[in-house]
């Protein structure tokens, strides 16, 4: 049986398919109408200290890389950037281009037992079984004009950047400010996502400010204060264990009244397989509706790169309860997995909007998929 008389079979071993559980209203949760309990006036939601929260905290602590200014990430270049996602993705790109010349030593052909040997080599790096299928039956397409490594790896790159090209398609707002909402499992690198997202689009020229509603964790709650001092933007916080959907329906408030562009609304993250978690993210957007209707305008889920196909499992059970707007992949630096790029775009009609490769303020840029091919292969 030839490669392609085989693929059904392959097919069924698709590990990305996850059930996503039923939503249901938890014990003890607030009915979905309700308002949100104990909403402070806006005022007293803000942090206007002018003593910041102690940097020695060893649990909200940042390294200092990251802690530079917005200023700073401007003036990088982009090249800096792209060598940074180079190195990141090396072990990826071993796989994709040291690993595919090997398959053509000693003169061989492109025939059903290299197939295998392709399909393999995609597999690896973290592309996914779906993925992986169909980037093989492009590649059959072009069998003809496949002679050697050189040429093979030629079609893959420009399949690749294909699949990944997703136009941009995001809701614009007719309300100031533009709410985003930021979602994401503990430990992928949401709060600092958040914090460097806050630089960029104070660089931009924008006026931000930060709702800090993941008021379980609060080592996220000093770590968010301590960007919002750097970036120079406002912070919301409530006590420890507030009501989450109060501190959002507060920042979004006293956006309102400052005029700010942008509020960006941290959330909690533990496990995305638990139903009370996505109703709780439900209930933040309801209370934020409530002040302005078509908010939040962007829900953005953050991802872990290293953690492979799993980010994609988790992007289609965030997807499925809250209607993510934007994805942000983190932690590029050094994983084997880079291919899991490829399979999320490939997977989800939802734009890749920002990649993070390091801890710095400027390691946060946008996704451009010509460049990151390139890293992949150059």
């Amino acid at each position: 049986m030839g490669w392609f008389g085989k693929k059904r079979k392959r097919q069924k071993k698709e590990a990305a398919a996850v059930e996503v559980p039923a939503a249901t209203e938890t014990e003890g949760a607030e009915p979905a109408d309700a308002e949100p309990a104990d909403v402070e006036p806006a005022d007293a939601g803000i942090d206007d200290s002018d003593t910041p929260p102690a940097a020695d905290n060893t649990s909200a602590a940042l390294p200092e890389e990251s802690l530079e200014t917005a200023s700073t990430s401007e003036k990088k270049p982009s090249k800096g950037f792209f060598q940074q996602l180079k190195r990141g993705l090396s072990k990826t790109r071993e796989v994709l281009t040291t690993d595919i010349d090997d398959l053509f030593r000693g003169g061989k052909k492109l025939d059903d037992a290299l197939l295998e040997e392709i399909e393999e080599l995609l597999i690896t790096s973290d592309m996914g079984v779906s993925t992986t299928m169909t980037l093989m039956e492009r590649i059959e397409k072009n069998a003809k004009g496949i002679t050697d490594a050189d040429s093979l790896k030629a079609v893959i790159k420009t399949e690749i950047c294909a699949l990944m090209d997703k136009p941009m398609d995001l809701p614009v707002s007719a309300h100031t400010p533009h709410v985003i909402m930021v979602v994401g499992v503990n430990g992928v690198g949401k709060t600092t996502t958040i914090g460097k997202l806050a630089a960029r689009f104070t660089a931009e020229g924008k006026s931000v400010l930060i709702g800090a509603a993941d008021t379980f964790r609060a080592a996220a709650v000093e770590q968010l204060s301590i960007w919002a001092e750097r970036a120079g933007v406002d912070i919301v916080r409530h006590r420890e264990n507030a009501d989450p959907a109060a501190v959002a329906y507060d920042s979004v408030e006293a956006a309102a009244a400052r005029g700010k562009e942008v509020v960006i609304i941290d959330t909690a993250g533990r496990l995305h397989t638990k139903v009370n978690l996505m109703e709780e993210l439900k209930k933040i957007k309801r209370a934020v509706a409530k002040k302005i209707p078509d908010a939040p305008h962007e829900t953005y889920l953050v991802i872990d790169a290293t953690t492979g196909q799993n980010a994609l499992s988790q992007a289609k059970l965030f997807n499925a309860s809250m209607g993510i707007t934007g994805l942000i992949l983190t932690k590029l630096d050094g994983t084997a997995k880079g291919g899991v790029v490829v399979a999320i775009c490939d997977a989800l009609e939802i734009p890749l909007v920002y990649i993070g490769v390091g801890e710095g303020v400027d390691d946060l840029q946008k996704f451009d998929p010509e460049q990151f091919t390139e890293a992949l292969f150059s």
